[in-house]
């Protein structure tokens, strides 16, 4: 058995996108269109996956966008997405200037989470050991939930 994907439901492909791609920094590698079950399903992978050309093995994203509008509920019940990043306070800062609310900041060096525009929980966890303590971090406080 190979671990292939996590599906997440999104309302809206480009706000989705948006942050998928451009703020978290995955790439799209494949986009099925079905007329016939009116949804559209696009395959995200981590850059790091992509740029070593292991996207085909490693474990994809899947958004799904249904045509037909629906309201989702419960993201937090879905759990989170992990992501491991060369460098927390750098993925940190990036993701704060792009406009991304730190729900939980990465106080102790290793751990962060974020939310994505559905609500979706994405922990973000320091490449190998946790980084030395500094500050804005150290003293943030959550915002929201994660």
């Amino acid at each position: 058995m190979r671990y292939l994907h996590t599906m997440v439901r999104v309302k809206d492909v480009d706000e989705a996108l948006d942050f998928y791609c451009n703020k978290l920094g995955m790439q799209e590698v494949r986009r099925i269109e079905s007329e016939q079950g009116r949804f559209t399903l696009i395959f995200l992978a981590a850059a790091e996956d992509v740029e070593t050309g292991k996207s085909k093995q490693a474990p994809l994203l899947e958004l799904t966008y249904n045509w037909d509008p629906e309201d989702y509920q419960g993201g937090r019940n879905f759990g989170h997405l992990a992501f491991e990043v060369d460098d927390i306070y750098e993925t940190c800062q990036r993701l704060s200037d792009k406009g991304v609310v730190i729900n939980r900041p990465p106080r102790d060096g290793n751990m962060a989470f974020v939310k994505s525009p559905d609500g979706i929980s994405i922990e973000l966890l320091q490449k190998g050991p946790a980084k030395e303590k500094a500050e804005p971090w150290a003293s943030m406080p959550n915002t929201g939930s994660w």
